[in-house]
């Protein structure tokens, strides 16, 4: 294994870990019914740089301070917390839905693949924010209609590269003697050709999860996403605010924050693709 795909590794380790560390203090937190610590103001502590003792307690804080005097790393902790939310409970639902119409397009052919096809051509078309904007407002603000506006809109290009695949497939040997021994379809779908395609299902999710996260980011920013909860788009806002009077840290700890998860998934991405795509190893070969 090389040492940039370990580094990567190792990186998206901390980030789970710290997902996991913010998911706990997330649920103690409102099983006692208290504030959580990431949320507790203190006026006294406003806009404290990085280690920078407080005035009244002496207390540092890592990454320093926001507005409210809350902790920027724990913020950044639970900002965390729900990228990973987003990005796996979204790729939940894009990637079998994209997966199942991919096989039954690219296998069956004929009127499905055009009722496909058509289906997919008509989700690509519309402008994916407003349609997370109108699941925002039939089922509320928040999680849920991010999870289901990114959910919803997303799966097209995974069920474009299965039907590609599976369409190379079905005339393969191995499906043509399952077709012989009187297999059903599905039979052949499910437990033939989708675990020779299942190497693009580990990609998609790898190419999946960081735009996810991006598109969460950039809905939270505007205000649409998770209320009440430091998403990292919540965080870019407030702190953009706060720029000019040189309280820097937020913004930039934040930032680094999303720029080094979308580059440890696209690094893996392309390791994942050398490794698992059939075409690549035949070349290499």
């Amino acid at each position: 294994m090389k040492l940039s795909v370990r580094i990567s590794l190792a990186v998206l380790a901390l980030y789970a870990g710290a997902a996991v560390f913010g998911e706990a203090q997330y649920r103690i937190a409102r099983f006692r019914d208290v504030t959580p610590a990431y949320n507790r103001v203190a006026a006294e502590q406003r806009f404290l740089p990085p280690l920078v003792p407080a005035p009244t307690t002496g207390e540092r804080y890592l990454l320093g301070t926001d507005s409210l005097g809350r902790s920027v790393a724990l913020r950044l902790v639970q900002g965390t917390r729900i990228a990973f939310h987003v990005g796996i409970v979204t790729s939940l639902i894009a990637i079998p839905l994209g997966v199942l119409l991919g096989l039954l397009g690219g296998y069956l052919g004929g009127k499905t693949d055009s009722l496909v096809l058509w289906l997919s051509a008509t989700v690509a078309s519309m402008p994916g924010l407003l349609f997370i904007l109108a699941i925002s407002l039939v089922v509320g603000q928040g999680l849920l209609g991010i999870y289901l506006g990114i959910g919803l809109t997303t799966w097209v290009g995974t069920c474009r590269t299965i039907r590609a695949e599976v369409m190379k497939h079905r005339d393969r040997a191995y499906v043509q003697a399952a077709k012989t021994l009187g297999y059903s379809p599905l039979r052949i779908m499910f437990r033939h050709i989708l675990p020779n395609v299942a190497h693009i299902v580990l990609i998609q999710f790898s190419i999946r999860f960081p735009s996810a996260v991006s598109t969460e980011v950039f809905i939270s920013f505007l205000g649409i996403g998770v209320q009440g909860e430091p998403s990292w788009g919540i965080m870019i806002n407030n702190a953009r605010l706060r720029l000019w009077q040189g309280v820097w840290w937020e913004m930039t700890f934040t930032t680094l924050a999303i720029f080094f998860l979308v580059l440890v998934f696209n690094h893996l991405a392309d390791a994942l693709r050398d490794r698992l795509d059939p075409a690549l190893r035949a070349e290499r070969g």
